[in-house]
């Protein structure tokens, strides 16, 4: 079979739907070539800063790496800003989309949020930004690691004059990540924490 018979999705059989589900898994094999990819695109994205969106989100991970973060945490900061191109107004969520049948559910709401944990950066300086919104996840479990994120890696990574990490570098922990298995719960584990600096 080289394409379904249906043009509509009510009518498939269970061979069709057998025969693109394999398709789709095959397809996600080349899933972390892709986000190398699309990675190496933000060189050419949104500018201004001192430092490209490539440059900002290798830097994000190296300190991550130099924390001595494990890999879940790694590749979060490398992916976190993977939406500023296509999802430039809700870049979090595209990003923890992205990320979250494949890291622990720790590392994809950081990922969800941390655009409205930054606001405590700058949200006081324009108009129609609230500075604390954060404030409305107060009490969760993951609150104070994303405040951690932000504050150790997201928002002081725009140094051009720190000694960052090449995207070769991280592509192992991208490939390694992607290869799991979509939604393992030995991955994702609800509720464990794992902290963002470990000596």
């Amino acid at each position: 079979m080289d394409a379904v018979a249906f043009r509509q999705m009510k009518d498939g059989t269970r061979e069709e739907y057998e025969f693109l589900t394999a398709l789709v898994y095959d397809h996600h094999r080349h899933t972390a070539d892709r986000l190398l990819a699309a990675l190496a695109e933000l060189d050419d994205g949104l500018s201004g800063y001192q430092v490209t969106r490539l440059g900002h989100s290798l830097q994000t991970a190296t300190r991550a790496w130099n924390d001595g973060a494990d890999t879940d945490w790694i590749v979060t900061a490398l992916l976190h800003d993977i939406g500023d191109t296509l999802a430039p107004f809700s870049h979090a969520d595209y990003a923890a989309a992205v990320l979250k049948p494949f890291v622990r559910e720790q590392c994809s709401w950081v990922t969800r949020t941390h655009g409205e944990f930054q606001l405590v950066y700058y949200g006081h300086l324009l108009e129609g930004f609230d500075a604390n919104r954060r404030e409305r996840h107060r009490g969760h479990p993951y609150f104070d690691d994303c405040v951690a994120f932000c504050e150790r890696w997201d928002q002081a990574s725009f140094d051009p004059d720190y000694r960052t990490l090449p995207l070769d570098f991280f592509a192992p922990m991208v490939r390694a990540v992607f290869a799991r298995q979509p939604y393992d719960p030995a991955v994702l584990r609800p509720g464990h924490r794992e902290p963002l600096v470990n000596a």
